[in-house]
Order: structure tokens, then sequence, then C-alpha cells
């Protein structure tokens, strides 16, 4: 099993072009199945996700032909003019919950869809409830046996459907279902994210009639039949966060590329809140830091506010820095199990509840530690960057399925750290 092993204390200085979107490519594949023709894709991720997926896609029986490119983001034409399996099995769903998102428009063109219960990080409860009450809704009728949501629709109905909680997948399910319904559907309370509207972009442009992606009211009129279309896939802004967040931490001069500013007001604000100096541009941002961090409070909540996917690596930030800063999650409910590592490396964290207060201490202290998710994986590369001594990371394949050759990326930048087998 693969580790990283991190020598911290080095500022960072230089450019990092940012990859693709891991959440807006992974729904983004999934619309392939709406359509009989082509859909042909740039700025794909090489991550272990997006692997998983084509792999489920392939299994239905989508042609997939997939050229990576490490420098110019990865191109997937994928062709699902012929789907002759209907069903995401539990092998292959069960380490990425984004799977559910062939269950809207599996079931919207082909009229059945069977899909696994999914699985992913241990982050906490992602009920698929509003999935599957939306789509009865539109008319689905669907239960749920043996472990698999079997939904079966001869023609899935427009419809009014107001959600009770803000669910990006659910949107993202719902959205794409509807694409082919009878008549229009309006979905309330939708999820705002750029992910959600760079989807809508893609659907857009092969033949879907979509209105108000970006807003909490999104209104589609269906149509009989989808067609082809070529899409490039937004930055990845978490991946950005990150980069800017490492670069405020450690020192120096961090300048992200091929990002996208306007989708990362939220951190921007925090990090200048914190003392690093920003400038954006078209396409960059660049972080910069000469004296020390102030800490800052953060609290999560669905898009435009602070994600909750870069908690974990503000509250690297604010382990080292002057002050003390409460940190509240909003959005999960197992979303700490950071904290007990990041503890390992001399950090002040106290936990009640959903709130973290972090008082900042002088130095971190390298040390072994597990990844336990993702965005963990990311907040402990972080800390072990600024820690003293040698770091070691252990289950670092959370780390690969949302990151796209990170150590290689902060190696460009000056750091001390690479991959171990």
């Amino acid at each position: 099993m693969d580790k990283l092993l991190i020598h911290g204390g080095v500022p960072l200085n230089g450019e990092v072009r940012i990859s693709g979107a891991k959440n807006a490519a992974l729904p983004i594949l999934t619309a392939a199945l709406l359509s009989a023709q082509p859909l042909r894709l740039s700025n794909v991720p090489d991550l272990k996700d997006i692997g998983t997926l084509l792999a489920l896609l392939a299994h239905m029986g989508v042609r997939v032909a997939r050229q990576r490119d490490k420098h110019q983001g990865g191109q997937v034409e994928l062709n699902a003019s012929s789907i002759p399996v209907l069903e995401a099995p539990y092998e292959m769903v069960k380490t990425m919950r984004a799977s559910i998102l062939v269950l809207g428009p599996t079931l919207a063109r082909f009229g059945e869809a069977r899909v696994s219960l999914p699985g992913g990080c241990a982050i906490g409860s992602r009920p698929v409830d509003l999935h599957i009450k939306g789509l009865q809704t539109m008319g689905a009728e669907i239960h749920i046996e043996h472990g698999y949501i079997h939904a079966k629709a001869i023609k899935l109905k427009g419809a009014r459907f107001v959600m009770d909680a803000v669910t990006v997948t659910g949107t993202e399910n719902l959205m794409m279902a509807a694409c082919l319904a009878e008549g229009t559907t309006v979905l309330e309370n939708a999820a705002r994210e750029p992910e959600v509207v760079d989807l809508a972009r893609c659907l857009t442009s092969m033949g879907a009639k979509i209105t108000g992606a970006g807003t909490d009211i999104i209104t589609i009129e269906g149509v009989s039949e989808l067609h082809g279309a070529e899409h490039a896939v937004m930055p990845d802004r978490i991946e950005t966060g990150t980069f800017l967040v490492a670069g405020a931490m450690a020192g120096g001069c961090v300048k992200t590329t091929h990002t996208q500013p306007d989708a990362l007001d939220a951190v921007i604000s925090k990090l200048r809140q914190a003392g690093a100096a920003v400038e954006t541009g078209p396409d960059w941002i660049q972080v910069c830091r000469q004296g020390k961090l102030k800490a800052v409070d953060i609290r999560t909540a669905p898009h435009p506010a602070f994600p909750t996917d870069m908690q974990a690596q503000f509250m690297a930030l604010n382990c080292i820095a002057e002050g003390a800063a409460s940190v509240t999650e909003t959005i999960f409910e197992n979303r700490f199990m950071h904290v007990q590592e990041l503890q390992r490396l001399g950090a002040n964290i106290d936990v009640s509840g959903h709130t973290a207060l972090v008082r900042g201490v002088e130095r971190l202290d390298g040390a072994t530690v597990m990844a336990t998710d993702l965005r963990a994986s990311a907040c402990l590369v972080l800390a072990g960057l600024v820690a003293q001594g040698e770091t070691i990371i252990d289950r670092i394949y959370h780390l690969d399925r949302g990151y796209e050759h990170i150590e290689d990326k902060l190696s460009a930048l000056g750091a001390r750290i690479r991959r171990i087998h």
C-alpha cells in the first residue's frame, strides 16, 4: 500500500496547473447515458474515482475511449448507443457514492434501472432518499430490495419537486432524468454549486432545455432525445483551494493556473482574513505570505457559503496560526476524523459536537498519521508540509480518489515529498 513521505519546513514557490474537477466530471460522464450519440469530454482528471465510474459505464455497455495527458487534461469519448446492462452492481458501486448518478439517466432513457445502494468516504450519512422521492414524483415505481434500488417507468413525467435538504448529487440526478421526461420539471431548493452549473452546460450542449442552474430553482423542459456533444470539464475548485492553503501555510508565493476564481469567493475571503495576500486574474489565483497567519473562524454550508470540502484544509491552517478559531461542520456529522491525526502532529484541538476549537501552536512535529477520507488526506499533507522533521501519511488511496499527481505538483513547487511503496 502506498504512503507519502514528507520532510516539512520548506516554503513553496511557483505555478501549479489545476486539473479538471472530479465533482463535475463524475455526473458529466454519466450524462453520456442520455444519448445514443457520442459525448466527447476534455479536461477529465486522471483519478481513481474517474476510473471506477468509467469501468462501471463500460460494464453497462458504454464504449469508452480514454486518452491521458498529464499536462493538458484527459480526453474521454463515451458512446452509449447500446446499453445491454441496466444495472450498477454492488462490487462496482461500493467504493464510490457518485455511482448513484447512473440511476436518473438510465431510468429516463431506458425505462428501468437497478443500482446498488452506494458507498464512499466514511464522513457521515449521505442518504439517497431525495433521489428516490424525486423520481417517484416524476412517476417512477421504485422498490429497494436486497440492497438495490430498482426503478421502473414507461415514461417519466415532468413535475415540481421541493427538496427537503440541499443535495448536490440529488439535484444532478433529477436534472438529468428530467431532460428526457414528458413536460416541464421544476426543482426547488436545488443545489447551487458550480459543478451543477457545469453539468447543466454540458446537458444544454447535448440539446437539453435547462434554465436556472446556479440558483435554487432549476427548470427543465423535457425533450424526446439528446444528441452528442463536446464539453470541457470545469477546473477543480477544491484542488485550487488546497494548493492556495498550502502556499499560505508554507510561505512563499504559489500561483494556481487554469482555474476559475469566481468559484472560490468564500475561500479567497478566508485566506485574506488569515493574513495572506491573494491576487486573481481571469483564470489564475496567486497567494503569498510573509508574516504570521491569523486564526479564522470557519462554518461550512451549501454554496455559495464556505465549502465542506475545504474545512479540513483550513483546520490545518488554524493549527499553526496566531490565536484561536472555531471550525463548525454543518454538512456531514462525521467529518472531524482528521482531528486525532492532527493531534498526533502536535495540534491543539478540542471538539464539542459539530464544532472544533483550534488553538494555534508554535510548530507541528512530524509523525506517522493515517488518512481517513479524501479531504482529511489533503489536510494531513498540508500539515506535513509545515511540520518539523519527517511525516509519513498512510492509506493515501483516499487521496488518489480526488487529487491528480499531488506529490508531483507539490514537488514542482519545492516541497520535499515523495510516494513510497
